[in-house]
């Protein structure tokens, strides 16, 4: 498949693993690139010796580009440096202003991209000059910062900005990726499908949450993981966290059960509480299941859990195979 996406990038596949949080290791990353797509590391909360290591771990596993993802809601320019630096293929933004960091980077040729909820937060960012854009409706998981659905949301930006858009949110398999397509999209930004990837540092508990979910598993919250990132929208599995929240009414932080509670120990020793916005990670020890299980609706069309290069190849295939179907129906 090309498109503008995989021109831009220099990638063989229109599909970008969307950056996982504490989820995302250097060996996932590489398998995607290694595969034909672009992965992308998570390096928001990572010191500036960390975030040089995970690059260059990563690089170690793969000679193909991949990306780092950094959250403008902390203070990026340490980081920004190193990606610089060590010259990544691409850095994404998201949640806060990318304008200050676009010519450190393009100097370096790294291609930009900043994920928007809203035409009108497109328009703005394309005209700082960013390379292309993700647009994410709110069937995504994890964090969330618009309202919009997807198949309204793609169309909408496509139509407003004359670059590449990859879609982001309910996106799991070639049907999803065609539907992208014939939106507009240059390409596709998936999380949850990789969130079962062997490579991910995800536990067994969280992999076998998302792999038993339905689509109406997941919960839209302005404010419930909050503590670490708040006022932070998210789309999490409902868990028995959530359940009790919502039998208390679903009360604003101050009032709710539990609080202050801690459920878990991080691989440090340090505690999780609950309504942290940690991830359970396969090194975390306690209540994993009542953590953030940060998921998308597209959970209930995600079962299996494979390396990530098979879910690409999976993924390129049934992309095809979706296309060979319709084309017969589109012809004159």
């Amino acid at each position: 498949m090309h498109t503008p996406l995989t021109k831009l990038l220099a990638i063989q596949h229109p599909i970008i693993q969307a950056p996982l949080g504490s989820a995302t290791t250097p060996e996932l990353a590489a398998a995607v690139s290694n595969a034909g797509g672009l992965g992308m590391l998570a390096l928001s909360w990572a010191d500036p010796a960390q975030t040089r290591a995970q690059i260059r771990r990563t690089k170690a596993l793969t000679d193909r580009p991949f990306g780092v993802n950094l959250v403008l809601a902390w203070d990026q320019r340490a980081r920004v440096a190193v990606c610089a630096d060590e010259g990544v293929a691409v850095v994404s933004f998201c949640w806060g202003d990318a304008a200050p960091f676009l010519a450190p980077l393009r100097a370096q040729g790294i291609a930009v991209c900043h994920t928007v909820g809203s035409a009108d937060e497109a328009a703005r960012c394309a005209d700082q000059g960013v390379d292309f854009l993700v647009a994410q409706g709110w069937e995504a998981g994890g964090h969330v910062g618009g309202r919009v659905a997807t198949s309204v949301l793609v169309p909408a930006v496509a139509d407003r900005v004359a670059l590449p858009v990859v879609a982001a949110g309910g996106i799991a398999d070639g049907r999803g990726i065609v539907a992208a397509l014939s939106l507009g999209a240059a390409g596709v930004w998936m999380g949850t499908r990789f969130l079962l990837a062997r490579e991910a540092a995800t536990s067994a508990v969280y992999r076998d949450a998302v792999a038993r979910a339905t689509e109406n598993d997941t919960v839209y919250a302005p404010d419930l993981f909050h503590l670490g990132w708040e006022q932070a929208p998210h789309r999490v599995l409902r868990n028995s966290t959530v359940a009790a929240w919502e039998r208390a009414g679903s009360p604003p932080p101050g009032r709710r059960p539990g609080e202050g509670q801690v459920l878990a120990h991080r691989a440090d020793g340090s505690p999780v509480v609950r309504y942290s916005d940690d991830t359970p990670l396969a090194a975390t020890t306690g209540d994993l299941e009542a953590l953030a299980l940060y998921a998308g609706q597209s959970a209930g069309l995600v079962h299996r859990i494979a390396g990530a290069a098979d879910i690409v190849q999976d993924l390129v295939r049934q992309t095809e195979a979706v296309l060979a179907r319709l084309t017969p129906l589109i012809q004159p």
